[in-house]
């Protein structure tokens, strides 16, 4: 049987169902080599600023110690300098050399020039060092000393120490100490003094150990304050990161807060936030195109269901024999041929369509609009006697574009009026220059559209159900709008008064060709 305490402990880390850093022994080293793997940007900002830091806190205080360790030194060999210039006055140099004060001579101590003369009173400067005299013979005889501290290990060099009147660094002959010695030679002897660096080594540990612990509170000091500065100054990406996130999770209308445009983090963050507008410009596009198309389809479908429907009854009577006499044989024909021609027209206005769609972009031609107006005004005549045809058109407009396609939108624009009004409409069509346009316009005193379907009589297959026509596919108007996008133009529908329709299409022109120029290319 397990002990209580330890069920209930397993299901404290399960209950609520996540991992969170910590809660168990087995994903703590995981997750901490996942951090250290993969640290933070204020992480590594910091750890940058630390090191830069304390390399040179160290190179600062390696410098101090070298500084103070050469000075000290200098200071104990103008020290030893000294004291060989107190016992041994003929051989200091010129610039150490100390004009000892005349003492009388005591018995018991011989001169080093003459060992029968007597040496002057030991200074007390001397107590701490040691003072020995080397004869010829490599016997050596103490002159000032006792502390056995401060008996040097004559180095093998010492000749060459003595010739050059330098220092050196040696240990004691009990090797319990460090000493610093120099030397002089005269007459086959050598005067040795030496001293300890007992002091010196302690003042440098003292000096080494504060450094230690300036550059460790130095440390501890920038991690407080430049993490805290660094935490602060960064909040701005962590705060774009939230954001980049949920984005990610598909909030398309998140931003980011505005921040100073003069800072980096500013034009970083005005920069995302144009790039999700267009992003987001561009998703929303494009589920437009794809709902327009779906919907197209559907449309297509509807219109086309009704013409094949006709076209199949027609055709079943006819093969079982339901159609004895020879009128009813041609009003079937009749009414097949009809609804041949009118798919035709829905299958060419649809291709027409998916054609503008596919590749909105037209050829580069001068196109003269005023005498595509004026041909398509005489086609309608011809066409639709029954109306009255009023062209209003100035000469010498001249646009950039696809004769073709502009004179399909015109022919479109004239067949609206023909299709949807009864017989007897006055239609107007007027062409002039509008500053750097052209205008075309389509006007008629027909019976109109209600104000609530005008914004949608550019819709594809849609035709308004108070209409008492419906010859018409309902993409006429639609092909029109396309081929005013594809020549950076425009068309739009308002009201006549008292009644009737005004399409106008707009489109730009072209001031760079004239009409002569048009001409003569084209009969060329």
């Amino acid at each position: 049987m397990r002990p209580e305490r330890t069920r209930h402990g397993s299901a404290s880390h399960t209950s609520s169902g996540k991992s969170w850093p910590g809660s168990s022994s087995a994903s703590r080293p995981t997750w901490l080599w996942a951090r250290f793997r993969h640290p933070q940007l204020r992480t590594r900002v910091l750890a940058g600023v630390l090191a830069v830091i304390l390399a040179t806190l160290a190179a600062f205080g390696v410098a101090a110690v070298t500084a103070l360790h050469g000075y000290l030194l200098a200071e104990t060999d103008t020290n030893l300098q000294t004291i060989l210039a107190e016992y041994y006055p003929d051989l200091a140099p010129s610039h150490a050399r100390v004009q000892p004060p005349k003492r009388p001579a005591q018995p018991g101590k011989t001169s080093l020039t003459n060992p029968v003369q007597s040496l002057p009173p030991l200074p007390a400067i001397v107590d701490g060092y040691d003072i020995e005299l080397m004869t010829g013979v490599g016997k050596v005889r103490q002159i000032v000393g006792g502390d056995p501290d401060l008996v040097p290990r004559l180095p093998a060099n010492l000749a060459q120490v003595a010739a050059h009147r330098g220092a050196l660094t040696v240990t004691s002959r009990n090797g319990r100490a460090h000493l610093r010695l120099t030397a002089q030679s005269a007459h086959g002897r050598t005067l040795i003094v030496a001293t300890s660096l007992q002091s010196l080594d302690s003042t440098l540990s003292r000096l080494k150990l504060i450094v230690a612990f300036g550059v460790l509170a130095s440390a501890l000091l920038v991690v407080a304050g430049a993490g805290l500065v660094i935490r602060r100054g960064l909040r701005p990406i962590a705060t774009m990161a939230a954001a980049a996130d949920k984005i990610t999770a598909g909030d398309l209308t998140r931003r980011v807060s505005p921040h100073d445009p003069v800072t980096e983090f500013g034009r970083l963050g005005a920069a995302l936030n144009g790039m999700l507008d267009r992003v987001q410009a561009a998703v929303r596009e494009r589920q437009n195109s794809e709902r327009a198309t779906r919907q197209f389809f559907v449309d297509a479908s509807h219109e086309l269901r009704t013409p094949l429907a006709s076209l199949r009854a027609n055709a079943e009577l006819y093969q079982q024999g339901a159609l004895p006499g020879r009128s009813q044989v041609d009003e079937a024909m009749r009414r097949i041929t009809a609804e041949a021609r009118r798919m035709g027209d829905l299958v060419d206005g649809m291709l027409r369509l998916a054609r503008l769609d596919q590749h909105p972009r037209p050829s580069h031609e001068p196109v003269d609009v005023s005498a595509l107006a004026v041909e398509c005004t005489e086609r309608a005549r011809t066409s639709s006697p029954r109306h009255i045809w009023q062209p209003r058109i100035t000469a010498g407009l001249i646009t950039t574009g696809d004769e073709e396609m502009l004179r399909r939108a015109i022919d479109n624009l004239l067949a609206n009026i023909a299709t949807h009004t009864p017989g007897g409409t006055t239609a107007t069509i007027t062409a002039s220059p509008t500053g750097g346009t052209i205008t075309l316009e389509v006007s008629d005193d027909g019976p109109g559209v209600a104000s609530d379907q005008l914004p949608r009589i550019f819709d594809r297959f849609y035709r308004a159900p108070t209409e008492e026509h419906h010859n018409g596919s309902g993409l006429g108007l639609a092909i029109v709008t396309a081929i005013a996008c594809a020549h950076h133009g425009t068309a739009h529908a308002t009201l006549n008064h008292p009644h009737g329709l005004r399409v106008v299409l707009i489109l730009p022109a072209d001031r760079q060709t004239s009409t002569a120029q048009l001409s003569a290319r084209t009969s060329a």
